[in-house]
């Protein structure tokens, strides 16, 4: 004799049954993990190495590539071949950029007239941000020759340490000479004036050298 389940019984098992399996079909998967983002950091500043490659110069895939402006057109850093190059890594959200900007603009100002090429290089996505950077640059009146670095540039600049803002200068001949990252009122600013008075001097010397 067969055994009977009730009708109750019955329909609640199936509702269970089916809202288990809702459950299961209607659940998504996690979101993937957001990519690395690049810190701001306010600290003195730290030296770094000079770049991944243990020559201590720029490849030539960096220093011939086309650069993107900010206002129109693009440039390349072996465009300023010959002169010593100050590159400064920064975004407009990055409160120690902002304070920063002002100490090397004294800079910028104390060399004018100078073989000395001041580069600041966004590491926005120029698809996004245009309209933010270029309201933050017109606040903090940024005087530098300004452009975005797209991720290739960037990485390669930062030698793989993913925050700004970062400084390199880089001699005339296209060595780095100094590369440092975060920013200390001050400090900063004395530190990039040594760099560059220094860099100058060895150009001076090495010219006096070759007419010898």
């Amino acid at each position: 004799m067969k055994s009977l389940i009730p009708l109750p019984v019955f329909l609640l098992g199936l509702a269970i049954t089916c809202a288990a399996q809702s459950g299961r079909r209607n659940q998504t998967p996690p979101p993937p993990p957001p990519p690395p983002v690049v810190e701001a950091t306010e600290a003195p500043p730290e030296r770094m190495s000079p770049s991944t490659d243990e020559s201590g110069v720029l490849p030539d895939r960096l220093l011939n590539r086309d650069l993107k402006s900010l206002d129109q057109g693009s440039f390349k850093l072996s465009d300023f071949a010959g002169k010593v190059i100050v590159v400064n890594l920064w975004a407009s959200w990055c409160g120690p950029c902002r304070a920063e900007i002002p100490d090397y603009e004294k800079v910028r100002k104390e060399y004018a007239g100078r073989p000395v090429e001041f580069i600041g290089l966004t590491t926005e996505d120029p698809r996004v941000a245009t309209d933010r950077v270029r309201k933050f640059v017109h606040d903090v009146n940024f005087g530098f020759r300004l452009g975005w670095a797209d991720h290739e540039t960037a990485q390669t600049l930062m030698n793989g340490r993913n925050v700004i803002p970062q400084t390199l200068v880089l001699s005339s001949d296209g060595h780095i000479i100094s590369h440092w990252r975060g920013y200390s009122r001050g400090q900063s600013r004395d530190r990039l004036r040594e760099v560059i008075s220094r860099a100058l001097a060895d150009a001076n010397t090495s010219a006096q050298k070759q007419q010898d």
